[in-house]
């Protein structure tokens, strides 16, 4: 682990961070971690062999922790899968987890495998869907055109920007790099960008993450990994862990609905074969649309992103949230690939927090409308989910507000008055989608 890793969330006048943020892999060793000045959360990506397997979130005190302090936390925290991953290398359960590296006696599974989903990988195409970010798009090009498996393309859909800057960007970036594309969308929201992505690409899967995020190396490899090794799978998506915790707001996205909470680094697949509750609440953590990949085929069954939901409508959100449900509707799967790992940065200002919460509540209630709007007879369905869902949402006995305690109420405020909205709001989002899509297409 490297002290720009470590210190990611420094600036130019320094301001102690609330958390810090920092990987290491077992494989390499374990370097300490210096403090910062007062006692902070530390969130530590844990890998072996290049393989993520979670996150150890811990106090950093102002002393910071040492080597051994660190390994011991990792030990404990990540026993049974690290007593697997030393087996899968042919290395002796430890004692004490080593800080100087592992030398493995085989070629640990997970490498030996990632070289087989390399030689079945499919045609991959990458589309960053942005808006007056340029900034924040040229880093994250930048590591997409870092990955060890190149896709067969990566386009950059520019959704009704105010100037030229990321077209100019991309223009520059394509001298060196052939596979770079751009494509203009003058119709505002998300879903329009995400269609725009489809229309314009023929290779079998097509991913997508978001132009505030950096994607690891290893990440188009291992979005791959879920269709080599699920066949049958239409979506395979991945983690989202946070790039920096530099303010209070960020830890707090983090803690409502970072890689603290939902499957963290446990494979799943969903289907109807393993399905134990109703696609349509609670919602199991399918993924992010930060974090996704779909086959080409899925859109032939469930149609394409709904655009009167997502960002840049009144919904504010719930595109990716529909579209997986309608897969797993449709009888398709979705693998949950926790390797697939991509690292955003959240919002650093409270203002802008307030109204990402706002939006989640208004995108999940929109949603039920969309899904309503598809097909009436959902209603029954739904009906049948409101006890628990006001239980989960509203009350103190319920388990999502329990995992909640003490997040500040202003913001679960916000998204109560969401979740009052957004079923209202999203006829009035298909009417403005209409008039767009009367006005014709992108340029």
């Amino acid at each position: 682990m490297t002290e720009s890793q470590v210190h990611s969330s420094s600036v130019s006048t320094f301001t102690p961070p609330v958390g810090v943020v920092g990987e290491c892999d077992l494989a390499s060793g374990i370097d300490a971690i210096p403090g910062v000045g007062n006692d902070v959360l530390l969130m530590l990506v844990v890998r072996i062999f290049t393989e993520p397997i979670g996150v150890l979130e811990t106090t950093l005190p102002p002393s910071g922790l040492s080597s051994r302090e660190l390994a011991n936390q990792i030990a404990s925290t990540f026993e049974e899968v690290l007593r697997e991953r030393l087996d899968d290398a042919g290395l002796p359960s430890l004692d004490e987890l080593p800080t100087t590296g592992l030398s493995p006696s085989a070629t640990p599974r997970f490498l030996a495998t990632r070289a087989a989903v390399l030689a079945a990988a499919p045609e991959m195409t990458v589309a960053v869907c942005t808006r007056d970010r340029t900034a924040d798009l040229s880093n994250a090009l930048n590591a997409l055109l870092r990955q060890e498996h190149r896709p067969k393309r990566i386009l950059v859909v520019d959704n009704a920007p105010s100037s030229t800057d990321t077209q100019r960007l991309v223009s520059t970036l394509s001298k060196e790099h052939d596979h770079l594309d751009y494509v203009r969308e003058h119709r505002p929201g998300l879903s329009w960008a995400r269609n725009r992505a489809i229309s314009e690409t023929d290779t079998d899967v097509i991913a997508w993450f978001d132009d505030d995020a950096i994607c690891d190396q290893w990440w188009t490899t291992e979005i791959v990994r879920g269709f080599v090794e699920e066949p049958a799978a239409d979506v395979t998506t991945g983690p989202l862990v946070p790039m920096e915790l530099l303010t209070e707001s960020q830890v707090l996205f983090e803690r409502y609905s970072g890689a603290s909470r939902g499957r963290g680094f446990t494979r799943a697949v969903f289907s109807r074969a393993t399905q134990t509750q109703s696609p349509l609440y609670p919602l199991p953590p399918y993924g992010i649309g930060a974090n996704m990949a779909f086959r080409r085929r899925a859109f032939d069954r469930i149609g394409t992103f709904d655009t009167a939901l997502g960002a840049g409508t009144l919904t504010l959100a719930g595109e990716d949230t529909a579209a997986f449900s309608r897969v797993l509707l449709s009888g398709g799967s979705i693998v949950y690939q926790p390797s697939a790992l991509v690292k955003h940065r959240h919002r650093r200002d409270a203002n802008t927090l307030n109204k990402l919460m706002l939006g989640y509540g208004r995108g999940l209630t929109a949603f039920y409308a969309s899904m309503i709007a598809e097909d009436p007879r959902r209603i029954f369905d739904l009906i049948k989910l409101v006890p628990q869902a006001l239980r989960d949402q509203m009350s103190a006995s319920g388990e999502r507000l329990q995992e909640l305690d003490e997040f500040p109420k202003p913001l679960l405020r916000a998204n109560r008055v969401g979740l009052m909205q957004g079923a209202f709001l999203y006829p009035v989002a298909r009417i403005r989608a209409r008039r767009l899509a009367t006005g014709g297409g992108g340029a």
